[in-house]
């Protein structure tokens, strides 16, 4: 419809305002993440909102790494990040920035706050800065150094640059104002003493930038035109505005908070992932109980079912979580029409025909998805003696079970209608074998009418299977407890998270990939594992099982 109303988030009611006004004439976003672990599902919505308002604007999107920090920092960490960007499909095109190719211009910019009085050298320490900076209900009192002249001032900074003192004997802070009521604006620290190795630039510098400090610069010097960051920043916003106002830009980044992404029951801390990953309760920052970016694509979660989750969360100020079952909804959606069906048994038990010829193996047209048949069909091979899933035979069945148990007649999936006559069990009374006879009149796709059933289970021929492994997980929390224990501060962790079984699947799969996914006939959807299947041993990953009980609201 022409006159059909799109609505706006609040965000590009902002761009479309300040693009009318003239603040720009082009919109440039950018995403900066400091390297110092893995990104998670969190940061996968401020990469797709300011990669998404860069596109749809015609704008520019930058990828910028702010390593102002090298005691955290490490390449690992940038080259992870950069791969989990350019899996989401964001594209920073030839704009990849690092905090630390402004090292110059960031003491340049303090030299000029100096000059202009705006900034200072301080002696207190830490704990001294602490007590001076007051509380939310009483405002601070100036340092003693305050008020040093400018000549003193570029003195010290420059003997700070050029190593002379040690790590925490002096600062250089903002000059603005004590009393302040948002505590953010007391005189803050812009610069450090800190004598340490950095990733990129090595020990050129001994001094770094704080992040308030930084980012403000980083963005000015690029074009950035809209700073979009989480609202614990909000806070922080009178400082950058006070940095990009008194450095004279001529076109200030206006910054803009939006709410984080909260999910329930999950974990993105770094700190408590890198004690998991060192505690060996994750096989590393990708396993895929985590919900890092790199854990979800491990898992076998797509770009497409992430990018649907966030827009499904959307945009606003309002804090709030939203369930794990949401993004499992996303990636079942995305997956159901895209992805062949295939038989496996994940809790084998040999199921033999005894009427079946022996030796005789036949060939069957099998559907690889019921619901798209442009992915058309496949042959399987059939046979006397298959694997079923154990879970697909009762030897005494409830009311209501239309699977195997003795005497009941169902249809092996795409084959034919078997009847099971006995069952074998070992000395623990563990069923081994399941005998059945065949009806070669029931072939699937001939048109049989003659008798109907109500069950259908699947099946692996026992001849042609291939061996694999399936790791199946649940949440790595224990959601009962929470996330957190309260006496101690300590994750509650499920020690149920991963189940490892071995199995049979179907030889269509001899030639699966890292990363290609199926849907597992009644089981669930599958991923091949990146880090650990072979082709002589296959590892699939369970990404999520076919039924959820959430609903989209209406």
């Amino acid at each position: 419809m022409e006159n059909e109303v799109v609505s706006k988030n609040f965000i590009e009611q902002i761009i479309e305002k300040d693009l009318a006004e003239g603040h720009c004439d082009a919109v440039c976003t950018r995403f900066p993440p400091e390297p110092n672990g893995y990104l998670h599902i969190g940061h996968a919505k401020s990469i797709l909102l300011n990669y998404g308002l860069a596109q749809k604007y015609n704008g520019k999107f930058n990828m910028r790494f702010d390593d102002t920090n090298p005691t955290k920092e490490k390449s690992e960490f940038v080259e992870s990040i950069k791969a989990d960007i350019q899996w989401l499909g964001a594209d920073w095109e030839d704009r990849l920035f690092f905090a630390s190719d402004y090292f110059g211009q960031m003491y340049e910019a303090a030299v000029k706050l100096i000059k202009k009085g705006k900034a200072y050298v301080c002696d207190l320490t830490a704990e001294q800065i602490r007590e001076y900076r007051g509380t939310l209900t009483e405002p601070g009192k100036n340092s003693p150094y305050r008020d040093r002249s400018v000549e003193e001032n570029l003195e010290l900074f420059e003997n700070m640059k050029n190593g002379v003192y040690q790590d925490g004997e002096k600062v250089l802070r903002a000059k603005i104002d004590m009393a302040s009521p948002n505590i953010n604006m007391r005189d803050p620290i812009i610069y450090r003493v800190a004598h340490m190795h950095h990733h990129r630039t090595g020990d050129a510098w001994c001094i770094y930038p704080m992040y308030d400090f930084a980012h403000p610069i980083e963005d000015a010097i690029e074009g950035v035109t809209h700073s979009i960051c989480t609202l614990e920043f909000e806070d922080h916003r009178p400082l950058y505005d006070w940095v990009v106002r008194e450095l004279e830009y001529e076109q200030p980044p206006k910054q803009i908070e939006f709410a984080k992404l909260y999910l329930t029951n999950v974990v993105t801390g770094k700190r408590y992932i890198k004690k998991m990953v060192e505690d060996g309760i994750v096989d590393g920052w990708d396993d895929p109980r985590l919900v890092s970016i790199a854990a979800l694509k491990r898992r076998g979660y797509t770009p497409e079912s992430i990018k649907m989750f966030v827009e499904l969360c959307g945009v606003s100020k309002a804090q709030s979580s939203v369930d794990y079952a949401m993004l499992e909804y996303c990636i079942r959606e995305d997956l159901k029409l895209k992805k062949p069906r295939v038989m496996a048994a994940l809790d084998p038990v040999k199921l033999i025909i005894d009427n079946y010829p022996e030796g005789q193996i036949e060939y069957l047209d099998v559907d690889n998805n019921l619901e798209n048949e442009d992915l058309g069909k496949r042959k399987v091979p059939f046979c006397r003696e298959l694997y079923i899933d154990r879970e697909d035979f009762m030897e005494e069945p409830p009311k209501k079970y239309f699977r195997l148990f003795p005497g009941n007649e169902v249809r092996l999936m795409g084959a034919y209608f078997v009847k099971c006559v006995s069952y074998e069990k070992d000395a623990d009374g563990k069923i081994t074998e399941i005998h059945c006879t065949y009806d070669p009149e029931t072939k699937c796709g001939t048109g049989f009418t003659g008798r109907k059933v109500k069950g259908t289970i699947h099946w692996v021929a026992a001849p042609t299977a291939l061996k694999a492994e399936v790791r199946l997980y649940e949440n790595i929390i224990d959601e009962e407890q929470g996330v957190y224990n309260k006496e101690d501060g300590s994750l509650n962790l499920n020690p149920n998270s991963l189940e490892i079984r071995q199995c049979f699947v179907e030889p269509s799969l001899a030639d699966a990939k890292a990363y290609d996914s199926f849907q597992f006939v009644r089981q669930g959807y599958f991923c091949v594992d990146a880090k650990d299947s072979r082709p002589d041993a296959l590892v699939f990953n369970r990404i999520v099982s076919l039924k959820s009980s959430f609903r989209l609201p209406k």
